[in-house]
This record gives C-alpha cells, structure tokens and sequence, in this order.
C-alpha cells in the first residue's frame, strides 16, 4: 500500500554453548565449531544474502574487519568473506569516531534510535553478529525481530551472555546439522 513504511528485519546470527553463553569469561572463543557443514554453510550464505547491512558494537569490530578482509584469494572462504567486505557495516560506538576497513561507517548517537532509522531505510534486512554487550542492549529494546542461535554441542560453565533477563521467544524452527551445530530460528514476542 503506497504510504506504508516497510521496516526491514534485524535478525541475529550467534554462535552459542548449551549452557547459553556466547564467550568464554574474559570473550574465549575456543570452544565453538569452526568446521561447518556444507548445509549449514548454506544456511549461513541464506542469511547473508538475505541482508545488506551489518550492525557490530565496537569492541568486536577490529577483529571482525581485519579476520574478513585479510582472507585470501585461494582460501575456501574467500567467496564468503568478499561477501562480509561488501556489505555495508554500521559500528555503534560512543568512543570513537571512524574505524580503518571498507564499507564501514560508526553512529555515536542513540543505539535505539539509530538502529530503528536503519530498519526503516529501503533494503535487504540486517544482521548482526556481536559482540555480546551490543546484542543485549538491542534485545533489551527489543530491536532485534529474528534469532539465528547456532548451539555448539559444547558447555562452558561461565562466560558473556546475550540473554540476560526474561525473553519470550517463538520457535520458528529447529535444526541438527552434520557438523553437529543445532540452529534454531526464534522470533521475538
């Protein structure tokens, strides 16, 4: 209907314990699955391609940005991180003002505000990776419309966690991948 605002989706791709942490005590990321199906892979590319616009609070961007734009031509996940390069990416930060890579751009005004002016911006949806701190603030003012959880098949005990409080959810769907990776697609209430 022509007036209608469309609001794009902000959906959430997370690797995850059993136990419900994403990190390790002090961001350890030792105990996640790195060696992904070829099906989960293509979920992974799914919901890439689906999306235009990356959201990373400030503390993971360094690594993020230099891991992605720093694979090489003859490695398999050259494709993919041509992908993560590409796509534009939106650093929430309230200390810094510009961040070294490609296609980056930082907003240091209201987290709230700025993601909902992204939602409502033409386009593919937008995704966000982390870290843990950013995607519990956005779950805390409930910005976040999609989570992709990928359960690692491991508990750690103690960590960084993303879900802090009470959240109800909708399961929209559960699977078990070869590489023994559950993910499962919830959506927010």
């Amino acid at each position: 209907m022509e007036g209608d605002v469309v609001v794009r989706k902000l959906k959430l791709q997370v690797q995850i314990t059993v136990d419900g942490f994403v990190g390790g005590p002090e961001g350890q990321l030792d105990w996640m699955t790195w060696n992904h199906s070829d099906e989960l892979i293509a979920f992974i590319n799914h919901l890439t391609d689906t999306s235009d616009t990356i959201l990373l609070g400030r503390k993971m961007t360094p690594g993020f940005v230099s891991y992605w734009e720093s694979v090489k031509p003859d490695s398999p996940e050259y494709t993919f991180a041509q992908k993560m390069v590409g796509m534009q990416k939106v650093v929430f930060s309230r200390t810094i003002d510009r961040v070294d890579g490609k296609n980056i751009r930082v907003h240091k005004g209201d987290v709230v505000e700025g993601v909902k002016a992204i939602k409502g911006q033409s386009g593919k949806d937008v995704v966000v990776y982390g870290g843990a701190t950013f995607v519990s603030s956005l779950l805390d003012h409930n910005l976040i419309d999609e989570l992709n959880l990928l359960v690692n098949r491991t508990a750690i005990g103690s960590g960084l966690r993303i879900l802090c409080g009470r959240e109800p959810l909708k399961l929209q769907s559960s699977k078990q991948y070869p590489c023994g990776v559950v993910v499962s697609t919830y959506r927010t209430a």
